[in-house]
């Protein structure tokens, strides 16, 4: 099967279900071309490699132009957010926003959360009360992490479900484009048009924040002078608390919701968190390597020829790396396609590696911590109402977008 056939296969939705047969297939030839132009990298090492060579750049400005597939898919009035820079400007965003969100600026406002985050949970669930089935998407794993960010930021509550909204459309934009040229522009416009809409909101709240700062990451970002650099213009904090809002709850929802799905269908595991809530802490691991909710990572370029797996990859050449594939490589996994909550050595790709490693990963994985080990606590005889379920469209974050679950009864 030829690497064309394979990649159409992975973005086509027929197979959104289970793409993992493809990555299998993919896999035999660890660096290959596309007719379409990238070049797709699927194996563990080669995966590794590349996420820490400083000659793999994450801006697209440096796709060589015959090699540009489409128009921008962010605000072209706005630069980028920092994990679509390289170094040093990736840097300087990346240091500012860690000032207001974790170590050593502000090393226990995720883990303050915990209380909140605790208590968002059991609010959700004590909803179910009196139902024997639940949409777990629509009734815990969007409301429960969007909740969450727009906390953390600072968004007011009665302004979280605008946000679905523009979240899911903005998303839509790191997929590859479908349909006929006026149905591609259409979608392009409806991504621009969300940009535009979430931009000028957040406008107004940074400005609220200047005046009136509260304990919130949007104030800590509006107020800060900087101390060794410059602070964030008014431009970058809209790139980059878009990023937050958009990457703080879609990718969370994914996690949760695969987890879940992968824990009904293994039922002796479930049993086993149920009589053993620690065992969460090694089983949220492995659903990142499992079932990651980050699959393909297309938006790569190389600043110079780079030869990896006997290819060498031009400069300024499309590259797509496909760390869903790495996690399931044998060479660097025994028994990948088995989930194995206390697999050892479970160095995965769910928030990837190097430069651009997740931010948010402490939140993330508190969330989905607090979460599966609550839902399986408290549903009694939770069990699947389809399998597969529907899946959502977009390849790169992949999850269920509706998850049926029948249950008996709601535990205390």
């Amino acid at each position: 099967m030829t690497s064309v056939a394979l990649l159409g296969q992975i973005l086509d939705y027929a197979n959104r279900a289970d793409p993992y047969p493809l990555y299998a297939e993919l896999r035999r030839t660890p660096v290959v071309r596309d007719e379409s132009g990238p070049y797709l990298v699927s194996t563990y090492w080669e995966i590794q490699s590349l996420l820490h060579d400083p000659r793999v750049s994450s801006d697209i400005r440096n796709l060589a132009p015959e090699a540009k597939t489409g128009p921008r898919t962010d605000d072209p009035d706005l630069p980028p957010s920092f994990i679509r820079l390289d170094p040093p400007d990736h840097d300087r965003l990346r240091r500012l926003i860690m000032r207001t969100y974790g170590p050593p600026h502000s090393p226990r406002r995720v883990y303050g959360l915990h209380g909140e985050i605790s208590g968002i949970v059991s609010g959700l669930i004590d909803r179910f009360r009196g139902r024997e089935r639940i949409d777990l998407v629509d009734d815990f794993s969007y409301p429960f992490p969007v909740t969450v960010i727009c906390r953390l930021l600072g968004v007011p509550q009665e302004d979280e479900q605008r946000f679905h909204g523009w979240a899911d459309t903005v998303a839509t934009a790191i997929e590859p484009p479908v349909g006929t040229p006026d149905e591609q522009e259409a979608h392009w416009r409806a991504i621009r048009e969300a940009h535009h809409q979430l931009a000028d909101y957040l406008s107004g709240l940074i400005e609220q924040r200047r005046r009136a700062p509260r304990e919130d990451m949007i104030s800590a970002l509006a107020t800060d002078r900087g101390a060794d650099e410059s602070p964030m213009s008014l431009p970058e904090m809209l790139s980059n608390l878009t990023l937050l809002l958009i990457a703080g709850h879609e990718t969370t929802v994914n996690l949760i919701t695969n987890g879940m799905l992968t824990l009904l269908r293994h039922p002796d595991t479930l049993k086993q968190l149920r009589a053993d809530p620690d065992l969460v802490i090694p089983l949220v691991e492995e659903l990142l390597r499992f079932e990651p909710p980050v699959q393909l990572l297309p938006e790569r370029t190389t600043l110079d020829d780079i030869e990896i797996a006997g290819t060498t990859i031009p400069q300024g050449a499309s590259l797509w790396l496909v760390p869903a594939s790495g996690n399931r490589d044998p060479q660097r996994f025994p028994e990948p396609d088995r989930f194995l909550p206390d697999r050892p050595d479970n160095q995965h790709f769910g928030f990837g590696t190097g430069i651009h490693n997740c931010i948010g990963s402490p939140l993330a994985r508190l969330e989905a911590q607090t979460a599966l080990a609550e839902l399986v606590r408290r549903l009694d005889n939770p069990r699947l109402v389809e399998d597969p379920p529907p899946y959502r469209h977009n390849a790169v974050l992949r999850g269920p977008r509706h998850l049926p679950i029948a249950f008996d009864g709601l535990s205390r």
